[in-house]
């Protein structure tokens, strides 16, 4: 008995033989056993394949891993061509054409194995047993895509920067008499993260539309716009007067402005320009009370009689400015006047034969422009004649009137932002600092003194023995304590520029000697700066600061009287200071 057991026909049998399963078998004991050993074979081969390895005829995308372990599996689609496609992109007007890997595009290929794997382990037996005679059935498994997100991202974020813009707040700004806006910028923002998103939900995607939105600012020009007309509104002028019949003072419509902010958020006073306009304007309505003072009469002191005055309340200012400036139906403001009481009387004023001099302060004014002269000679005729009553504290800005064209002073060179430069008032300090002098040797207490940033030639030798002032913000103050009222008399000698400032009142036993300055240490000034300059001829060079060294130093006061002997010192800091030559370009 023999065994006919054959599987379907291969190509070189005839087409028209019967499948194995439907011809007849012809079994001997022989051949019987013969078919179950080639059948236990089989079973056996067939149930003892390795899970990681790929069942032939297997493929991916046309790449054969039949019999192949994973690894080996993973190596050969790994080096297997790669046919990149292209994409292509459109974000509103503008669009590109990229390889897809540029956008993270790529073959998973781990999830392809795993799918290899899986067709191999759900293999009919018939397929198996095709495989273990070497006739295996070819399956080709599609290959399996992927997008990387960040790399996604990446690469749209870098193709559409230049289309993304950030939205512009319209603002607000003064244009010299009024107010205007400037416009809002809608801004453009690309839908990156939307795309990617697509992208990689579907890797397949050979063309991609992004989203182009626009974005709106905060502050359009639309919601700016009724803010600025109400604040062009409020720039009006605003007359102040003290009482019925005192005196005025108006507010431009431009000083007005200065006192409020309009911004994107609301109108709102500005609170330091208030305070300081406060002050301006109770200068300049108030009429302070005059004490009994001396004044000349020939080349003799006469007494002249104290003069209530009218001055105004600095809080009442500020309220009803307050109130005026962001209320555009207010262009006048009445302030309620308070009666200023003189502090010192006619019959307190000792005769002036009476009077003896008690301290006089000197200093010399050499090479000074004729600008600096008339400075000097204006506010020394300034504080001639004042009167100090006993207790009262001297300011020699008050006492001065301020520093101002209508003052009668001119632009002479100041000290100002680190640099010697043309200033009003230059020349003012020569007098500021004589009357330092004159009443520190009278032995008054200082309440304010500021010197110098730099040590100045005009004040020599007595270095260090100076008052500088500046209007506003420093002033020169000291304290009456004589006992008695003090005269402050000048003499100025403009043709042997030397300047004079006498204190006279009643004599006094105390004794007060200042000792030259004690230097404690010294630094030398740097080196020379050259500024370009357009105002001078090429190649010109003109010196506008002078070189000084740097000074830490003090004076000693000692004062004796019946109480005792005491002292008092007074430290000054000089910085070093640079040449400046201006240089013609």
């Amino acid at each position: 008995m023999t065994l006919d057991f054959r599987f379907p026909p291969t190509p070189n049998e005839p087409p028209n033989r019967p499948p194995f399963w439907r011809r007849p078998l012809a079994l001997g004991l022989g051949g019987l056993g013969a078919a179950l050993l080639l059948g236990g074979a089989l079973a056996l081969r067939m149930s003892s394949g390795s899970s990681e390895t790929i069942a032939p005829g297997m493929q991916v995308g046309g790449t054969d891993l039949g019999g192949l372990s994973r690894a080996a599996a993973l190596s050969e689609l790994q080096s297997a061509p790669l046919s990149v496609p292209s994409i292509a992109i459109k974000a509103g007007a503008a669009s590109w054409t990229v390889p897809a890997t540029q956008l993270g595009w790529g073959l998973d290929v781990q999830a392809e194995l795993d799918a290899a794997q899986k067709a191999s382990a759900e293999r009919s037996v018939l397929q198996k047993l095709r495989a273990l005679i070497g006739q295996p059935e070819i399956v080709n498994l599609p290959t399996i895509q992927k997008v990387d997100a960040a790399r996604a991202k990446a690469g749209l974020s870098a193709l559409t920067a230049r289309l993304n813009t950030a939205p512009q707040n319209a603002s607000i700004t003064f244009d010299k008499t009024h107010y205007v806006v400037k416009p809002s910028v809608v801004g453009v923002q690309v839908g990156v993260d939307e795309a990617v998103g697509n992208l990689v939900q579907h890797p397949e995607l050979r063309t991609l539309a992004l989203n182009v939105a626009q974005t709106e600012p905060q502050y359009t020009t639309e919601s700016l716009q009724a803010l600025v007309e109400r604040g062009n509104t409020l720039t009006r002028p605003i007359g102040i007067r003290l009482g019925d019949q005192g005196a005025t003072f108006t507010l431009s419509a431009l000083q007005v402005a200065n006192l409020f902010w309009v911004k994107t958020t609301g109108i709102e006073l500005d609170k330091d320009a208030l305070k300081a306009k406060v002050k301006q304007i109770a200068e300049a309505v108030d009429q302070p009370a005059q004490n009994a003072r001396y004044a000349l009469k020939g080349a003799a002191l006469v007494k002249v009689p104290e003069k209530p005055g009218m001055i105004s309340d600095p809080a009442q200012i500020s309220t009803l400015l307050s109130a005026a400036v962001l209320d555009p139906k207010l262009s006048s403001l009445v302030l309620t006047p308070k009666v200023s009481v003189p502090t010192l009387l006619l019959a307190d004023l000792p005769d002036a034969g009476k009077l003896s001099l008690i301290a006089t302060g000197r200093s010399t004014y050499y090479h000074s422009s004729p600008q600096r002269r008339v400075n000097i000679s204006n506010a020394a005729a300034k504080i001639n004649g004042a009167v100090v009553a006993p207790g009262e504290t001297f300011s020699f800005l008050n006492t001065l009137g301020g520093i101002s064209p209508e003052n009668g002073f001119v632009t002479g060179l100041i000290i100002s932002a680190g640099r010697t430069v043309d200033g009003l008032g230059g020349g003012v300090c020569q007098v500021s600092t004589t009357t330092f002098r004159a009443l520190y040797l009278a032995g008054l207490p200082v309440v304010e003194r500021n010197q110098h940033a730099y040590r100045v030639g005009y004040y020599e030798p007595q270095v260090g023995f100076e008052a500088a002032v500046y209007d506003p913000g420093k002033d020169l103050k000291m304290n009456n304590d004589t006992g008695g009222p003090i005269l402050v008399k000048t003499v100025n000698d403009n043709a042997h520029s030397t300047l004079l400032v006498q204190v006279w009142g009643l004599a006094q036993t105390r004794k007060v000697t200042v000792s030259p300055a004690y230097i404690q240490s010294e630094t030398p000034h740097p080196p020379a700066k050259y500024v370009p300059s357009t105002a001078l001829p090429k190649g010109q060079m003109k010196q506008v600061d002078w070189a000084a060294d740097g000074f830490n130093l003090y004076i000693t006061r000692t004062i004796r009287d019946s109480s005792g002997m005491r002292s008092d010192r007074t430290a000054t800091s000089y910085k070093p200071w640079q040449a400046v030559y201006e240089v013609g370009q």
